[in-house]
């Protein structure tokens, strides 16, 4: 196998990986967000190197303030609204045509 192709096979897992994980977070975000703690308290450790915890510092999932910026959910306030067209929908009124 030559080194561009392996290149090439190397560059594509990387997109796939990543689209995967995106995919996933949007798909799952409470799993992920577990799984990131997990690995977060992993790094953040006192017997770490500094750059490792700081790492582990930046990869803790933000936790839900209550705002309604911050797209936790909980309400029911944040959902979407219905699009501009459906709230100011008016019944169709049907009238013979005149001559």
């Amino acid at each position: 196998m030559s080194t561009g192709l392996l290149l090439q096979y190397v560059v594509i897992g990387v997109a796939v990986l990543i689209s995967a994980l995106i995919t996933f977070r949007k798909l799952a975000p409470q799993l992920t967000n577990r799984w990131l703690a997990a690995v977060a308290l992993r790094f953040d450790r006192p017997e770490r190197a500094g750059w490792l915890r700081a790492f582990g510092q930046s990869l803790q999932p933000k936790q839900a303030t209550g705002n309604c910026s911050d797209g936790c959910s909980t309400c029911g306030a944040c959902g979407p609204k219905p699009p501009a067209a459906a709230r100011d929908a008016q019944p169709l009124e049907f009238r013979p045509r005149t001559k």
